[in-house]
């Protein structure tokens, strides 16, 4: 069965609805103010209008590679897979609230770490169900892994932070 109501079209809704959730989610709390245009970058800082467009082509990518997995998984394992997703959908917005909305670099620098594992679980979990989840999902862990790296600059050209007026 191909139509409307088919398990595959119900999944891909599903994993597109969570990935606009968190896509939301993390658009809201991400807050481009004076004082994220007044923080040091290094040279290598993209344009802030290269964010919007990768960000689009991550969570398409990680919607497909959802959906995927959901449909070589075994009811035990789609809740693992939802699991997986979930907890990476909670990390992904929680380092945009920690960076630009308490405006802590250093605790997302820290808390990218954990995005970033939950990144590598999900490859490993979902590559085992089906292979090419792998390359599906890993655009997104390479994102995250400049991100990380452009997180760290940034720490290094600004800190300290949580000082008076943060």
């Amino acid at each position: 069965m191909t139509g409307a109501g088919s398990p595959r079209r119900r999944a891909l809704w599903y994993a597109a609805l969570g990935a606009l959730c968190v896509a939301i989610l993390g658009g809201l709390a991400t807050d481009l103010s004076e004082w994220y245009r007044g923080l040091a970058k290094p040279a290598w800082n993209p344009p802030d209008w290269l964010f919007g467009p990768a960000w689009t082509l991550i969570y398409a990518l990680t919607t497909l590679a959802g959906v995927e997995a959901w449909q070589a998984a075994s009811p035990a394992q789609r809740r693992m897979v939802g699991a997986l997703f979930a907890i990476n959908g909670a990390l992904n917005v929680l380092w945009s609230l920690l960076f630009f909305r308490l405006r802590r670099p250093d605790w997302a620098l820290a808390e990218v770490a954990l995005l970033w594992l939950s990144i590598v679980s999900l490859i490993v979990y979902c590559g085992l169900l089906r292979r090419r989840t792998v390359a599906l999902l890993l655009p997104y862990l390479l994102w995250v892994s400049f991100a990380a790296a452009l997180n760290a600059a940034i720490v290094e050209l600004n800190r300290p932070f949580g000082g008076p007026g943060a």
